[in-house]
């Protein structure tokens, strides 16, 4: 159960990283964090319906096509309320989201979606441990995921802008850097998280609108935990809160894993207001 949870963790960590990554630079919370997620696990679904396109090979189209929403999105609708009030980001944001689950609910109706691949109900053996080949793939897909995000905002000269702009966003102006478009390469990069993380979690949950709310809540829940802004704070959180919830099912029932990562946030306010990775504030 614990390799259980530290799998579908990373699937979570990944999720959560989108949110850190936007938080970090741009400074603003993403309150549809959750339901983009779900918007691609409904288009993973979607195409292994009408294609059966393995999940796995539709993150591909589906994380392009999320960074041309993410860009467009706040090219388009945030960039504006970026020098805003932060309650006037939050009703942007919320009405966002809300438009997102209603679209969903229309689109698709309140009953539940799945993808069945044979490899779902396959697993093999480490040791003396069996793990499911659903969980090892997904949590496969968002370590490589996280790796590539990290090694370009590390090693190419448009990951270094961007770092410059969430380290001084004047500095960052004064240099001549186009802030606004790095911005929204951000949110995009963000955006493509989300979608990888939705298609890796498709193979594991069903699919329904109403899912949306809850990943963003978890999101927040991760990343608060592991400490907002810190890219390596967001999968260790994401860690922690998937081997809660298997502890979760496997000491109490399943329905009280929520319990267990709220619980979990609280201890970690408690000691470390700041998150496990995260820098207290100057």
């Amino acid at each position: 159960m614990v390799v259980a949870g530290v799998l579908t963790g990373l699937v979570y960590g990944l999720m959560a990283l989108g949110l850190s990554v936007i938080f970090g630079v741009v400074r603003v919370v993403n309150f549809a964090h959750g339901e983009m997620m779900t918007i691609a696990m409904y288009g993973a679904t979607m195409l292994f319906a009408a294609w059966n396109v393995d999940p796995f090979l539709a993150a591909l189209p589906l994380a392009a096509a999320f960074f041309v929403l993410g860009y467009v999105l706040q090219k388009g609708f945030i960039n504006p309320f970026i020098t805003r009030p932060e309650h006037s980001q939050f009703m942007l944001l919320v009405a966002v989201a809300i438009i997102m689950v209603n679209g969903m609910l229309m689109a698709f109706g309140p009953d539940a979606r799945n993808v069945m691949t044979d490899y779902q109900l396959e697993s093999f053996e480490l040791g003396k441990v069996y793990v499911d080949k659903a969980r090892f793939y997904a949590a496969s897909a968002a370590v490589a995921t996280a790796l590539a995000l990290f090694g370009f905002f590390r090693f190419t000269l448009t990951g270094k802008a961007i770092r410059a702009c969430a380290d001084n966003y004047l500095g960052a102006k004064v240099v001549g850097l186009n802030v606004k478009h790095l911005y929204a390469l951000t949110f995009g990069l963000g955006s493509v998280c989300v979608a990888v993380a939705g298609c890796a979690m498709v193979v594991l949950v069903d699919v329904t609108p109403g899912l949306g709310p809850y990943y963003t809540l978890l999101a927040f829940v991760i990343v608060i935990v592991g400490g907002l802004g810190s890219m390596t704070g967001a999968l260790l959180g994401g860690v922690l809160i998937g081997v809660s919830e298997a502890l979760a099912g496997l000491l109490i029932v399943p329905s009280a894993k929520s319990m267990f990562s709220f619980g979990l946030l609280i201890l970690v306010l408690l000691l470390r207001p700041q998150g496990l990775l995260g820098r207290r504030p100057q």
